[in-house]
């Protein structure tokens, strides 16, 4: 797959990322291809690069402060050209919990939502999303990867 190719192509294909820089690169460049008012679902396991790719989103998306992990408050809002919806859904224990957030009233147009653990987040939101998986290749090495839709 060559640089040229479009970003969702070379991440349908599979990409590998030596470092942080480049897997926030990768993000950068996604972020401008999501649409507008769009759920991106995030597999990997823990330390696999979620939080630091949602950090990548968010550059791009000129938001100035730092992304963190949302896991002890299930969500965190970040308002640039399109407000940044960062949810972490390990800890909700059913679908209910997760309709509980409200999220409907926290949404301000244009804005991109992703999910980490969607397997325990609403299948309703994540109808049309772009499933992302990032995976340990080594210590260093990720391996990142568009998958088709799981809902």
């Amino acid at each position: 797959m060559t640089e040229s190719a479009g970003i969702l192509e070379r991440l349908r294909a599979g990409v590998q990322t030596q470092s942080c820089e480049e897997t926030r690169a990768l993000a950068r460049e996604l972020a401008v291809e999501l649409p507008e008012n769009s759920v991106l679902a995030m597999q990997g396991d823990l330390g696999a690069g979620k939080t630091t790719f949602v950090g990548g989103l968010a550059e791009a998306l000129g938001i100035k402060q730092a992304v963190t992990s949302p896991t002890y408050n299930l969500y965190n809002l970040y308002a640039g050209r399109r407000q940044l919806v960062h949810i972490d859904a390990y800890r909700l224990e059913d679908h209910d919990q997760a309709n509980s957030l409200m999220l409907e009233d926290v949404l301000q147009e244009p804005w991109l939502m992703v999910v980490e653990w969607p397997e325990r987040f609403p299948p309703a939101w994540l109808k049309h999303a772009q499933w992302l998986r990032l995976s340990f290749v080594d210590e260093q090495t990720r391996h990142l990867q568009l998958e088709a839709g799981k809902s």
